[in-house]
Order: C-alpha cells, then sequence, then structure tokens
C-alpha cells in the first residue's frame, strides 16, 4: 500500500487518526513520561555530578574518565561482570539445551519430569536465595553436611574468592526452565523427514544431533543467548540476596556496584554514567552476536 501524505488525507482519515491517537494517548503518555525521559534525563546527569539532593553541575566526560583510569573497584566489577557472562551464558545454554532434548524423548512420567524441571524458573528469588544459603552452607548446608558424613573435608562455596562466582552460576544453570521450554518448542519443530533421511544415508545417533538437531535449532539458541546475555550482564537479585558482592569483592557485579553508586553513596550522575556504559558493552555484544550468526545460524526454508 503506496503512502499517501497527510495533507492529502480526507477528512473521514484525518478524523480516524485523531482518534486513533487519543485512545492511544495513554499509553503515548505513560512511554514518553516513564521511559523516554528517563532515559534521556539519565544521558544528561551522566556528565554531571548530581547527588539527588542539590541541583546537578555539568562536568563533561569526568564521569567516565574517572571510570576507566581511577576507579579500581570497576576494573574488579567489569571482570567479575564478563567473567560471569562468558561462562555463565554458554553454560546456562548447554544446561537447556541437554534437559530439552532429554526431556523431548518419549519416557514415562514426561510431563511431570518437565513441570520439576521448569519450576526453578517461577520460583521467587528469595525463596531460592534462602534454599541455596542453607545448601551451601559451610556449617549444615545440604552438600556439607555430606562431605562431613563421609569424613571429607568442606567446600567454601560463597565465602571463597575462587569459588564464589562459580556458586553463583551453577544457581543460573539450575534455573534454566524457561530456556528448556523454548527448546522443547524448537525440538518439536524439527521434521522428522529429515531425521529419517539422515538414518537412510547411515547417520549414527551423534551425527544426527549434530548435523541436524542443532541446525535446525540454531535460531532457538540465538534468542537464548541474546536474552540470557542481556540478562546476565544486569544479573543483581540473587547476587546481592546472596553476598552483596563478597567476599573481597569477588561478586561484585556491574548492577550491584551501579546500584550502590545510585542509592548508597547518592552519586546519581556517576551511576548514570556507569548504565550507559554498560548498555552500549551490551549492544557491542549484541552486534557481535549478530554480525557472526548468519555463518552458524540455519533458517529453515532459505537456501
Amino acid at each position: 500500500m503506496a503512502f499517501i501524505p497527510i495533507g492529502r488525507w480526507s477528512r473521514v482519515e484525518r478524523q480516524n487518526f485523531v482518534k486513533g491517537i487519543l485512545f492511544a494517548s495513554p499509553w503515548i503518555l505513560g512511554f514518553l513520561g516513564w521511559t523516554i525521559y528517563p532515559i534521556l534525563a539519565s544521558l544528561y546527569y551522566s556528565f554531571t555530578r548530581f547527588d539527588a539532593v542539590r541541583p546537578p553541575v555539568f562536568i563533561g566526560l569526568a564521569n567516565y574518565i574517572d571510570m576507566v583510569a581511577k576507579d579500581e573497584v570497576f576494573r574488579v566489577v567489569l571482570y567479575n561482570t564478563v567473567y560471569f557472562v562468558l561462562l555463565g551464558v554458554p553454560a546456562g545454554l548447554v544446561t537447556a539445551f541437554m534437559l530439552a532434548v532429554l526431556l523431548n524423548n518419549e519416557m514415562k512420567w514426561r510431563p511431570v519430569f518437565r513441570t520439576i524441571f521448569f519450576l526453578p524458573a517461577i520460583v521467587p528469588a528469595i525463596a531460592s536465595a534462602e534454599v541455596w544459603r542453607w545448601v551451601y552452607n559451610p556449617q549444615f548446608g545440604l552438600i556439607n553436611a555430606t562431605l562431613k558424613s563421609m569424613g571429607m573435608s568442606t567446600i567454601p562455596w560463597l565465602s571463597s574468592p575462587t569459588l564464589a562466582k562459580p556458586s553463583l552460576i551453577i544457581i543460573h544453570m539450575w534455573a534454566q526452565g524457561t530456556a528448556m521450554v523454548i527448546f522443547l518448542a524448537a525440538l518439536q519443530d524439527v521434521p522428522r523427514s529429515l531425521y529419517d533421511a539422515a538414518l537412510v544415508d547411515g547417520a549414527n545417533r551423534w551425527q544426527r544431533f549434530w548435523h541436524v538437531t542443532i541446525p535446525m535449532t540454531t535460531p532457538a539458541i540465538l534468542f537464548v543467548m541474546l536474552t540470557s546475555l542481556i540478562g546476565m550482564f544486569q544479573y543483581f537479585t540473587l547476587g546481592w540476596l546472596l553476598t552483596q558482592g563478597a567476599p573481597n569483592n569477588s561478586t561484585e557485579f556491574y548492577s550491584m556496584y551501579l546500584y550502590r553508586n545510585a542509592f548508597v553513596y547518592f552519586k546519581m550522575g556517576y551511576a548514570s554514567a556507569l548504565a550507559w556504559l554498560l548498555f552500549l558493552i551490551i549492544v557491542a555484544f549484541t552486534v557481535l552476536i549478530f554480525r557472526t550468526s548468519a555463518q552458524w545460524v540455519y533458517y529453515g526454508g532459505e537456501g
């Protein structure tokens, strides 16, 4: 349908347009007031010294320069976050995909197992944190109590700077129910004829999995990878509830540090600069994944 300039609209078309705008105006006003304005305000505050009490003072790029050149904690935070993303995203993705492959097979009580593996994704974060706090407890936790009963030494899961981040990654792997459901849907869309053709050609189970299952589910893999990456860069709730950045800042992630600067130190300008840098980092990783996706993502029907 060809685009018709507003000036050439008929009277009825103009009336319909105005009515549509009026009906959509509550959403438009909410979007402008609660989304667009905060984004633009945070961009301005990132160039200011602002404590939420006194008026902001424009300081140019000083926040960004201090962040990169002077803030030693920021470097630790950035390392922790990138470490967490580079290990946590693949670990969660592989876990979800393997569970989906397992639960896609015919088995007794399959709906029950699917429900059990999905449940961690809908458990409230506070409840999950309390459960894992007990599991990881160095004295009477489930794992360490079992190790003690076997005469083995206990493991300082959350109190060791070396083990704290892997311990949180394990929790992330445990709560992969949503990604598992996405992969289940993708696996059920793989044409059965492809498996039959591969079987006729002599492909074994591993070859069918590697050359049929994975290529046909790569769009779902791309989606889960991108959403997981964005979520892991903003990881906050469970880490804050379980460690609050301890021990020795080994679990001080980007969102935690941003929160501290904004609502503990009241450095709103610096926190806004942190937020915009995080946005640029996420955009860079997302663009990189999209640029490389053409080499490994297969969309059915493409030649």
